[in-house]
């Protein structure tokens, strides 16, 4: 079956690892492209994972650059454009080279039959692409290119080291400043010229920036400037432009393949492509004996003729349906417009509902999907949006890429033969401390080393609880302390849930039983506590929380819609903090100060202890950088 760029891995089919060559069909494809640079600016707006907005922006992939038009002589051809992000380096430009998938090559050789055909035999001789290509792969097509600025006739290659079907599917090489020009023209003899200063040439391209030589009127100009002069010449010969362009490509969609819904079309000698009239939406597959994939490039539905073989829509003579299905990402990329009206026969989704209920406030996922499912869901929704189907442009207003769980250092996986079953681990040790266990190994978006010997920690806390909520039963007079201590407890456990940091608030929950446990070992603690140790632990150790829950005399669940604790604002504020004070990094002492201290006053008391004041010898410090409640940094 056919796969997206997206589907493939080093060559191989993400799914089953068959390796995967390339073959020209007519397909269905989805125009992406079209909202590269929206994608690309909202991506600034989304409340992500930061990581997954790096990989979609790399994904997408936007260069600024210049296109170049070379004219080209012996060949059918007239002339080539290329793009290249470096028009600072056109000088040093010693030969093209086209793609050797390119779909018309033939164009590019030279005029001769014998040419033509020696060119064809080598291609057919290519062997399958690797992730490294072989530069010594290559041919000269005979052809020349003419330099748009020194009017140089320069030879024109094909290798497959470049790809055809990326833009236009020629090159510029420059090998003096690209790594991979340089290893083919090491392996062909070709010229290697250096027209922006440093590095070595003799044993790598040089990449970087520099003065431009070699370059006629240019040379001695920074290369960050060079590139809009050369740009300027380029226009003014009608030769180039400054130009933007995309890694990202248009979305196939189509799958020769039975399971998937059929794309709508219908084939008509007379009309073309027949969109199915909404009234016979949607289209219903076929019943089979066989829907194995044929491995031939054709749908196992090709061959169900009854269903195939229909009539016109338009003109009503005989007409085939198409016979490919879309892929599953096209499914996944609009689900959750589903989901709040499922009840609904008649529409996908209905817009008011819709409107109430998106965009989708939190979703949680792998990076897995950030180039394929999240990046085709953010399309879908803008193209829906532009239709005016729905009210939002983007569909998930927050994101967060969770983190891998390894084991000992290492990705757990069957071929390692390193997975657990955590049904051991839950029969042994319960439901709750396994979770707590779970959660409690690192941040959520960043995963964690699974350790067993930690679980008994869990074991500990859990029995802690156990104690202080049935011992718990002291209401005596306010007791301003303790009952700032709790409101600060609810606090961070409230923040640390609402930032994916489990393991933190997990931490907390576990200082709090701590002290409560001492207490209720001297008959001193309060049930409000012990109480609110429950609401706060339930998210986390459900089964427990509910079952002391009920034991300490509550009738409804602990888990009931307005259970979980608030918090003062004020009682939550520290009364008192301590401040470190560092002097060039080292800690050379400490404030102890109210909460909230403003940083001047802070800077203040920092530079009369006696330490610091000694340091600095009746001298101004170079710099003080004061962060309230945490530090001052002293620099001198």
């Amino acid at each position: 079956t056919v796969l997206a760029d997206e589907q493939v891995e080093q060559g191989r089919c993400e799914r089953c690892h068959s390796v995967v060559e390339t073959r020209y069909l007519r397909q269905w494809w989805l125009k992406i492209t079209r909202y590269a640079q929206q994608l690309l600016d909202a991506l600034d707006t989304l409340d992500w994972s930061e990581s997954t907005k790096i990989m979609q922006r790399n994904w997408i992939g936007r260069s600024e650059g210049a296109t170049i038009l070379f004219d080209l002589e012996g060949c059918r051809r007239k002339d080539v454009t290329v793009y290249t992000t470096r028009p600072d380096t056109l000088y040093g430009a010693t030969f093209l080279v086209i793609g050797a998938d390119h779909h018309e090559l033939d164009d590019f050789v030279l005029d001769d039959r014998e040419k033509r055909g020696a060119v064809n035999a080598w291609r057919n001789r290519l062997p399958p692409a690797t992730e490294e290509p072989d530069f010594s792969v290559g041919m000269d097509l005979g052809s020349r290119a003419v330099h748009p600025l020194t009017g140089e006739r320069l030879p024109v290659w094909v290798a497959p080291y470049v790809l055809g079907g990326y833009g236009t599917g020629a090159i510029m090489a420059v090998p003096g400043h690209d790594e991979r020009d340089w290893a083919f023209a090491r392996a062909h003899t070709l010229p290697i010229v250096q027209v922006i200063s440093g590095g070595d040439l003799k044993g790598a391209a040089y990449a970087g920036e520099g003065l431009m030589m070699n370059s006629a009127g240019f040379d001695g100009l920074p290369s960050e400037d060079g590139r809009s002069r050369v740009i300027e010449k380029l226009r003014e010969r009608r030769r180039g432009d400054a130009s933007v362009q995309y890694k990202l490509r248009d979305w196939l969609i189509s799958r020769q393949r039975y399971w998937g819904p059929p794309i709508p079309i219908i084939h008509c000698a007379k009309d073309g492509p027949v969109p199915v009239p909404e009234e016979d939406l949607p289209v219903l597959l076929p019943e089979v004996e066989d829907f194995r994939p044929t491995g031939t490039g054709t749908s196992p539905l090709a061959t169900v003729d009854e269903w195939v073989n229909v009539r016109c829509p338009k003109c009503g003579e005989a007409a085939r349906r198409e016979t490919d299905v879309s892929d599953t990402f096209l499914d996944s990329s609009w689900y959750f417009l589903r989901y709040p009206s499922t009840d609904f026969d008649d529409v996908a989704f209905d817009p008011e509902r819709t409107a109430g209920w998106l965009p989708v406030d939190m979703y949680i996922g792998g990076n897995e999907h950030a180039v394929r499912h999240l990046l085709y869901a953010r399309f879908v929704m803008r193209a829906l949006h532009d239709l005016g189907l729905v009210d939002a442009a983007e569909p998930f207003t927050r994101f967060r890429a969770h983190g891998m769980i390894i084991l000992e250092g290492a990705k757990m996986s069957k071929s390692r033969g390193n997975v657990l079953n955590p049904d051991e681990y839950i029969e042994r040790y319960g439901a709750d401390t396994f979770r707590l266990f779970m959660m409690y190994l690192g941040p959520y978006t960043a995963g964690g080393d699974f350790r067993d010997a930690g679980i008994k920690g869990m074991s500990r806390l859990l029995n802690r609880v156990w104690r202080v909520a049935q011992l718990a039963t002291s209401d005596g007079p306010h007791d301003d302390r303790k009952e700032r201590r709790r409101h600060r407890h609810i606090k961070e456990v409230d923040d640390d849930i609402a930032q994916l940091h489990y393991n933190t608030a997990i931490a907390s929950i576990n200082t709090f039983a701590v002290e409560l446990d001492q207490e209720a070992a001297a008959g001193a603690a309060r049930s409000i506590d012990a109480d609110t140790l429950l609401k706060l632990l339930a998210p986390f150790a459900p089964f427990i929380s509910e079952e002391l829950w009920e034991r300490t005399g509550h009738d409804d669940s602990v888990h009931a819609r307005g259970t979980w604790p608030a918090y003062d604002a004020e009682l939550a504020r520290p009364q008192r903090v301590t401040v470190a004070v560092t002097v060039n990094g080292k800690v050379r002492g400490q404030l102890e100060v109210d909460a909230g201290t403003a940083s001047d006053e802070l800077e203040r008391q920092a530079l009369t202890l006696p330490r610091v004041a000694a340091l600095l010898d009746g001298n101004q410090p170079r710099k003080v950088v004061a962060v309230v409640d945490r530090i001052v940094n002293i620099v001198v």
